[in-house]
């Protein structure tokens, strides 16, 4: 992380946890929009989720879905700009490889493509993934559920394990990137795989058939 960004955190992280809830709620949900959208603050927002939530634990059961429905805001303006813009916008903002790449994991594996890179927090990128999702036209309730579950988890885990090590759990996640992506693959396969098997997962799987 940038100095300068380390700094802002901190700032931020020291507003966001003496400021009363009602303050605090609606500048997380700013911050978060702003992240997945406009602009680039890695870490910023699992920072001040662990920061209030270690200073306050009863704030582990509803502040982190602030951090979650600013995220899913945010994602969903990216949505609609490279939904509207297509792959013209999206091939201006992205380099053509990683877009592809993007799009093989999307061709591959669906809804997952998505999914991981929303639980999991930087170094792994993810607004490409919103772009592509947008410039592919994915649908559009399917996309908003999904980021919003993900994200949901992410930050609620975070909240979780803050309340009893703190900032540990940023530095935890940040060395140990590998293995959270390789249990939360797994877990997401299995999650899968048991809804195909499913009654309604095969409901599902009949009727696309059927289309």
């Amino acid at each position: 992380m940038f100095d300068w960004l380390h700094a802002l955190a901190r700032r931020l992280g020291h507003f966001i946890v003496h400021v009363p809830i009602f303050v605090a709620g609606p500048m997380m949900i700013l911050i978060g929009a702003l992240d997945s959208s406009l602009l680039s603050l890695p870490e910023v927002n699992d920072y001040l989720v662990v920061a209030r939530c270690y200073t306050h634990p009863r704030a582990v059961f509803f502040f982190p879905m602030f951090a979650a429905i600013g995220s899913v805001l945010g994602c969903f303006l990216l949505y609609t700009i490279l939904s509207r813009g297509g792959r013209a916008v999206l091939h201006r903002r992205f380099n053509p490889e990683h877009i592809q790449r993007v799009e093989r994991a999307y061709a591959r594996f669906g809804i997952l493509a998505l999914a991981v890179p929303a639980l999991l927090p930087p170094p792994m990128p993810f607004k490409i993934f919103v772009a592509t999702a947008g410039a592919l036209q994915f649908p559009r309730r399917r996309f908003l559920l999904t980021i919003l579950l993900a994200r949901a988890v992410r930050y609620y885990a975070e909240g979780t394990l803050a309340v009893f090590y703190g900032e540990r759990v940023l530095r935890f996640s940040k060395d140990n990137g590998i293995v959270i992506i390789s249990l939360v693959t797994g877990l997401l396969v299995v999650a899968l795989a048991v809804y195909v098997v499913s009654s309604k997962g095969r409901a599902a799987v009949k009727s696309v058939n059927e289309e």
